[in-house]
């Protein structure tokens, strides 16, 4: 019987409501640990999980068996109620509704790893609304910006 291959890479994105920078250093680590497990629980493999107070990005190994709305939605839902149930922020921690997904072959590995594990020195040249749209950009994905992430300039 013949088998199923496949090696697909997708750099998720997604932002706390409100973009509010609530993921605070003292925990930060632990959280995506927690969504590092949320991918790999799903059957997935977590490449790096890393961001800012106020957004991450999850690089990951997906078979295609898995929806990547099917787990995005279970790592904000599984991640959230994490947080709330750690109580790690006053009132009720949510992300935002939607997410970004962009795909990378093979030999871009190693480029995106170290794009995602860089993100503090990244985001001191640039904003997250600017990382955003350039990827966007990038990867030709047409978008209405009433439906992008709130924005704090």
């Amino acid at each position: 019987m013949a088998g199923t291959y496949s090696q697909i890479y997708i750099h998720i994105v997604f932002a706390v409501q409100g973009r509010q920078n609530l993921i605070q250093k003292e925990w930060k680590d632990d959280l995506h640990k927690y969504i590092a497990g949320i991918i790999k629980g799903k059957d997935q493999k977590p490449i790096i999980v890393n961001g800012l107070p106020d957004h991450i990005h999850a690089f990951v190994g997906l078979k295609p068996a898995m929806r990547i709305s099917d787990l995005a939605r279970d790592i904000k839902n599984n991640s959230s109620k994490f947080i709330n149930e750690h109580h790690l922020v006053k009132g009720k921690f949510c992300w935002q509704e939607g997410y970004g997904a962009f795909s990378y072959g093979q030999s871009q590995i190693e480029t995106v790893y170290n794009y995602i594990m860089n993100q503090e020195k990244h985001h001191k040249k640039k904003s997250f609304k600017d990382e955003y749209l350039i990827l966007l950009q990038k990867f030709n994905i047409n978008y209405d910006e009433r439906y992008l992430f709130d924005w704090i300039e």
